[in-house]
C-alpha cells in the first residue's frame, strides 16, 4: 500500500535553494534582504518543526511549536538564535542552519521511500502480467487446463507435509545408545506451493526432518530451508521459477524465457546468481552444517538450544564461491578438509574445489568436459579425487522434438577421471573408460598398490522423464535400462586397465559407510533395498567387500542372507529414505570394529501413515531394532540423511 504524501511546502521572496546561504549568512546580509526585511512565507505540515516564524516582521508574537519556542523579531533588529536568552531551540541544536540539513534528509527519506512504493506497484503489475503469460503458456501446452496434474511423487508416501515447531516427549522404546546423542537429519523435496504444469520429485522445496537425541529423551522439528526462492515465492504465494518439471517439450522453452523475463522486470531477484531449493544433502564442516543442492550455494542451518531449525543465509566461504557446490562433498577423516565440485554457469566444465579443515575455500581446478553431462557424485582415496563422466546429458535442443532436458545418450562414452587431491590443473587428471553406464552415487574409494579401487551402485543408464510422475509407469527405477546394483571398478595406473564386476545384483541405492573409513580400505557398506514397483526402500541390505560375490550373483536367498550380505527388513508397507551408520567410537581405534555402530534412518508405515525413527545395530543385523522413537507426523520419501554429534552441536559457529 502506498504511503500518504507529506503536504507541499512553498517558499516565497526567498527560493528553496537560496534558503540556505542567506540563513547560514551575516546578520547584515539578512537584515539587508529586503528594504522592509525578510519575508518569507512556508506551508508546512503542523507536526513538523518551523523556524521560518522568527523571521516574520510582526513584533511581539510568540510562536510556539511542539519542539522549539522563538520569540518574533522586527526589521530592525536580529536576535542571535545562540547569544539571545528569548529564542530557545530543540536540544543539541545550535544554530539555525544546522536544523536545514535535517530537512533536507527528510525530505530525502520521503522520496526514497515514494520510490520504494512506486516500484514495487509497477514490480506487482509486472508479475500479474507473468502470470497471466504463465497461465496461457500451460493452457496452450495442455489444451484444457493450467492446474497442477495428479503425480505419484506428490502423493501417498510422497506427499508433502507442514512444518513442525520442536515437539517434545516422544515415546522412546527401547535404549539409545550413548554413540547416537546428537541430531539426526533427513532432507528431501516439499513443495511450499501447488505449482502449474509439470511436477518432477527434484522440484520440491528442501524440507529438514530433525530428530535430536539425548539419554532417554527425543524432539522432532520439521523447517523448511529458507532459501532464496522460497522466500521469493512466499512473497506471491506460488511457484515463480521454472522447473525440472516443466523442461520437456517446447513448452520448456517458454518457462524459460518466462523466468528470465521476470528477472528482467525485477519480479525474481537472483542477485547471487542462482535459484537452488537446498532439498538433496547436508554436511557438517568448520562448525556448521550446510544443506546442498546441485543448482546452489550451500545454505548455513543453525540448530537451536531447543531443537529448532534457523536458516541463516548462503555459505559463500568469504566471497571466494562463484559457483554452485554440488550435493555430495567428502571429508577427510583423518585431515578434516572437505573435497567437492560444482558446475561451471557458462560452459560444460566441472569445478574441482579443496576447502582447509579451517573453512579455507583453496583455489579451483577446472575440469574441462565435451558436453554438459550431470555428475551427482565422486568419491575420494587418501591421495586422489575420482570424478566421473557420463552420458546423462543436458539436451536442451532436444527439447524441440518433445524431449526432456536431461537425456541419457547410450553413445556417449562413459569415463572415470583420477584427479591427485591437490592438483593444479585437469592435465593431471588420468581417464579411464569403461562399458556405457551410469552411477548416481559412489559408495567407497582406496588405494591398493598401482591400483585405484571404486565402490558404487551401478546400472545400465537412466531415465528422469518427468512423465513417470503423471502416468503412474511404475517401471523398474531407471526404467528400462533396470535397476542400480553393487560394481566394482579396479583402475590400474600401471598398465592403464580397468576392470568392473558386479557384486550383487540385488536393487539398491543411497548407500552409506562408516565415516571414518572414507577415502580408506572399507570392509562393510550398508545400502537400500528398492523396491522396484513402488520406487521405495524396503530394508537395509549389509555387504561384506572381502568376501567373495560370486554365490549371490544369481540369487540372495529370499532376499534375506546370501554369501557377502544380510538384509534387514522395515515390515510389511514399511518404507524408508536414507540410511545412516554411526560409528561407536569417535575414530579408527586398532581395537575398533569397521561395522561397530548402529544404522538409523525415519521409517514410513503405509498401513497406519505414520512414522518412527529405528535404531539397528550394525554390526548383528538382528530383526530386532535397538530403539524406535515414535513421531508425532508423518515424514514423505526424501533424498539424503546426516548425523551431527552432540559434541558438534555444542561447537557450531
Amino acid at each position: 500500500m502506498a504511503e500518504s504524501l507529506s503536504p507541499s511546502r512553498h517558499i516565497g521572496a526567498v527560493g528553496a535553494q537560496e534558503l540556505p546561504q542567506l540563513v547560514g549568512g551575516s546578520r547584515d546580509s539578512l537584515a539587508s534582504s529586503s528594504g522592509h526585511g525578510l519575508r518569507l512565507q512556508r506551508r508546512v505540515s503542523v507536526s513538523r518543526p518551523s523556524l521560518l516564524p522568527c523571521l516574520r516582521r510582526k513584533s511581539g508574537v510568540d510562536h510556539r511549536h511542539k519542539h522549539t519556542t522563538i520569540t518574533a523579531v522586527g526589521t530592525s533588529k536580529w536576535k542571535d538564535p545562540v547569544s539571545d536568552p528569548e529564542i530557545r531551540l530543540p536540544e543539541g541544536i545550535t544554530s539555525i542552519p544546522s536544523l536545514i540539513p535535517s530537512w533536507r534528509k527528510k525530505d530525502e527519506n520521503r522520496s526514497n521511500k515514494q520510490k520504494v512504493v512506486v516500484r514495487r506497484s509497477l514490480i506487482n503489475w509486472a508479475a500479474l502480467f507473468c502470470d497471466f503469460l504463465e497461465k496461457m503458456i500451460y493452457e496452450t501446452a495442455k489444451g484444457s487446463t493450467s492446474k497442477q496434474e495428479w503425480n505419484y511423487y506428490l502423493s501417498a508416501s510422497f506427499a508433502p507435509v507442514s512444518e513442525r515447531a520442536p515437539t517434545t516427549a516422544l515415546r522412546i522404546i527401547g535404549t539409545i545408545p550413548e554413540c547416537m546423542f546428537g541430531e539426526f537429519f533427513r532432507v528431501g523435496p516439499n513443495p511450499r506451493f501447488e505449482a502449474l504444469g509439470g511436477y518432477h520429485w527434484f522440484d520440491g522445496d528442501g524440507m529438514i526432518h530433525g530428530l535430536h537425541l539425548s539419554e532417554g529423551k527425543a524432539t522432532y522439528v520439521v523447517r523448511y530451508v529458507r532459501t532464496s526462492r522460497l522466500q521469493q515465492e512466499e512473497r506471491y504465494g506460488a511457484p515463480k521459477f521454472w522447473k525440472v518439471g516443466d523442461m520437456k517439450g517446447v513448452k520448456g522453452y517458454f518457462c524459460i524465457a518466462l523466468e528470465n523475463l521476470r528477472r528482467s522486470l525485477g519480479v525474481l531477484n537472483v542477485s547471487s546468481g542462482y535459484a537452488g531449493t537446498g532439498n538433496t544433502s547436508l554436511v557438517f564442516h568448520n562448525k556448521k552444517l550446510l544443506a546442498l543442492h546441485e543448482r546452489d550455494k550451500p545454505y548455513r542451518i543453525k540448530v537451536l538450544e531447543d531443537g529448532d531449525l534457523v536458516t541463516v543465509g548462503l555459505e559463500d566461504f568469504d566471497k571466494r564461491l562463484q559457483h554452485s557446490f554440488a550435493a555430495h562433498p567428502k571429508i577427510d577423516p583423518v585431515t578434516g578438509e572437505m573435497f567437492f565440485f560444482g558446475y561451471h554457469s557458462e560452459s560444460s566444465d566441472l569445478i574441482y574445489r579443496t576447502v582447509s579443515k579451517e573453512g579455507v575455500l583453496r583455489d579451483p581446478v577446472l575440469i574441462k568436459l565435451p558436453t554438459t553431462t550431470i555428475t551427482h557424485d565422486f568419491a575420494i582415496t587418501e591421495n586422489y579425487a575420482i570424478l566421473m563422466d557420463l552420458p546423462l546429458v543436458l539436451d536442451p535442443l532436444g527439447m524441440a522434438q518433445g524431449g526432456f532436458i536431461f537425456r541419457f545418450d547410450p553413445n556417449k562414452e562413459s569415463r572415470l577421471g583420477v584427479l591427485p587431491r591437490y592438483a593444479t590443473d585437469d592435465s593431471q587428471i588420468r581417464w579411464f573408460t569403461i562399458p556405457t553406464c551410469y552411477i548416481l552415487h559412489t559408495v567407497a574409494a582406496w588405494e591398493e598398490e598401482d591400483e585405484i579401487i571404486l565402490i558404487c551402485c551401478r546400472t545400465d543408464g537412466i531415465d528422469l522423464n518427468p512423465d513417470f510422475g503423471v502416468e503412474r509407469k511404475n517401471k523398474a527405477y531407471g526404467d528400462s535400462y533396470g535397476s542400480p546394483t553393487l560394481y566394482e571398478y579396479r583402475m590400474n595406473f600401471k598398465n592403464g586397465h580397468v576392470h568392473q564386476r558386479q557384486l550383487s545384483n540385488l536393487s539398491i541405492e543411497f548407500p552409506t559407510i562408516n565415516p571414518h573409513y572414507v577415502g580408506r580400505k572399507t570392509r562393510y557398506t550398508y545400502c537400500g533395498v528398492v523396491d522396484n514397483e513402488l520406487d521405495l526402500m524396503s530394508g537395509i541390505v549389509k555387504y561384506d567387500l572381502y568376501l567373495d560375490p560370486s554365490t549371490t550373483d544369481t540369487a540372495v536367498d529370499d532376499k534375506t542372507k546370501g554369501n557377502n550380505c544380510t538384509v534387514f527388513h522395515f515390515g510389511p508397507n514399511c518404507y524408508a529414505s536414507d540410511t545412516i551408520f554411526v560409528p561407536n567410537n569417535r575414530g579408527m581405534a586398532n581395537d575398533a570394529a569397521e561395522d561397530d555402530g548402529f544404522l538409523i534412518s525415519f521409517v514410513q508405515d503405509l498401513n497406519t501413515g505414520k512414522s518412527e525413527a529405528i535404531i539397528i545395530d550394525a554390526k548383528t543385523m538382528g530383526p530386532t531394532p535397538v530403539a524406535v522413537v515414535e513421531l508425532p507426523g508423518r515424514i514423505p520419501k526424501g533424498f539424503h540423511a546426516y548425523f551431527v554429534t552432540q559434541e558438534q552441536l555444542q561447537q557450531q559457529a
